[in-house]
């Protein structure tokens, strides 16, 4: 499996790929990812640029073995690496994407299924009959004979 990539921070849409390539690895290697701890100092390892100059001072305390400090829970840090450096209007735009999404009458199902998947991965919790009416509404005609 691959490592991570990188980020700098500077373009918010990429964090969540960087997030997902973590976890990918993590759940790819439970022996050596089985803590939190190990968990944000392997992130960290890729952090550069602005996202490298916000880590450090966490990393100037690095003895810290406090399980609400930053470097000791990965859902802190997530949660602050998308507070810091996350598209503050990704749900909305997500929703509006979704608003406009339309399967056309000759394109592929898949292609369609992997857009609007990617779409509600980003909307978080509509509800399960919501989505299922959106993605009725937007199919190709033919589909829904």
């Amino acid at each position: 499996m691959k490592e991570a990539d990188s980020f700098d921070g500077t373009k918010a849409y990429k964090l969540r790929g960087f997030i997902k390539s973590c976890q990918l690895i993590f759940h790819n290697d439970p022996a050596n990812f089985f803590s939190d701890r190990k968990k944000v100092f392997y992130s960290t390892s890729f952090l550069i640029g602005r996202t490298s100059k916000w880590i450090e001072p966490y990393l100037s305390n690095i003895s810290n073995e406090d399980p609400s400090y930053l470097l000791n829970n990965w859902q802190l840090f997530e949660t602050q690496l998308f507070t810091l450096f996350g598209d503050p209007n990704e749900v909305r735009k997500a929703e509006q994407e979704l608003d406009n999404l339309r399967m056309k009458e000759s394109g592929q199902v898949s292609l369609y299924i992997a857009d609007f998947r990617s779409l509600i991965s980003k909307i978080g919790d509509w509800g399960e009959r919501a989505y299922i009416n959106v993605y009725r509404i937007v199919l190709a005609p033919r589909l829904l004979d």
